[in-house]
């Protein structure tokens, strides 16, 4: 599960980077890239049930933002 947030984050940052209205439409966007960063570099101080928090809480909100997006 972990890899899969390494990827929405890093997708999230380029999109950012490349459409920065598109990305502006996302919110906590800085905070998706932040986790990602933190998976990437700080793996041994990774809360395995704020990241089962993220998947039920947080996710679902995302996707339909993103679904909503793309449409």
């Amino acid at each position: 599960m972990e890899r899969q947030f390494e990827v929405i984050g890093e997708a999230l940052s380029q999109l950012a980077r490349s459409h920065a209205e598109v990305a502006g439409q996302i919110p906590d966007l800085a905070r998706i890239v932040g986790l990602r960063n933190l998976l990437i570099h700080g793996y041994a101080i990774v809360d395995h049930e704020i990241l089962w928090r993220v998947i039920h809480e947080s996710l679902p909100g995302l996707r339909e933002t993103l679904d909503r997006l793309i449409e």
